[in-house]
């Protein structure tokens, strides 16, 4: 899985404003009301995906592709409101996107074994990621709101603060499409890419 979300030199300050103040009307309104309606049917494929990794050890493959086009589109929104890129994400779950990309491979046969582990204990295989993840995320929301103002007052955003918001994001993403039966690799306990945990190899 890699997820991409581009580092910008500068930043626009009025993208920064208008974002804040009316992005719920043009990005989170009409982005969230497709999501929403396409999240009904992301549901029951989540459903019959599920049953069928744990009879056949495959997830339909054109409801693999339908989920991870949802999972793309809604950290295309994501990317924008938390302000890791500038610009108006483009719609639809199949659009293209210079600035935020995620690639899952399809992951064809599945282990049947692992698949029973998570309907059955699921839940408490869970509880360590959210655990991480939980503390993660408040350094995160301070640093969404601290970028805010370096922003407004540099056009930067801190790097450091960049890479840390992208790897909690990367590392959530695992562990959903984990628990989601998208895949069975254990997700790692960590936000770096593929490359890095040299899970490519």
């Amino acid at each position: 899985m890699e997820l991409y979300i581009k580092y910008q030199e500068s930043y626009s300050r009025s993208q920064l404003l208008l974002r804040t103040f009316l992005g719920f009307f043009y990005i989170i309104l009409p982005h969230g009301i497709m999501l929403m309606l396409l999240g009904f049917v992301g549901f029951f494929y989540t459903i019959i995906g599920v049953f069928s990794v744990l009879f056949t050890g495959v997830y339909p493959e054109n409801m693999f592709n339908f989920q991870v086009g949802l999972q793309r589109w809604s950290l295309r929104v994501n990317a924008r409101m938390l302000n890791l890129v500038d610009g108006t994400p483009p719609f639809g779950k199949d659009a293209e996107d210079e600035l935020v990309n995620l690639e899952v491979p399809y992951p064809g046969q599945q282990s049947q074994k692992d698949a029973l582990l998570k309907f059955f204990l699921g839940p408490f295989m869970a509880i360590p990621h959210v655990f991480v993840l939980w503390f993660k995320s408040i350094l995160a929301s301070i640093y969404y709101l601290l970028s805010f103002w370096v922003i407004l007052f540099t056009g930067h955003y801190p790097p450091g603060w960049h890479k840390y918001v992208v790897e909690m994001m990367r590392y959530s993403l695992r562990v959903n499409l984990y628990f989601s039966f998208l895949n069975d690799q254990y997700p790692p306990f960590s936000g770096k890419t593929d490359e890095e945990l040299g899970l490519n190899q």
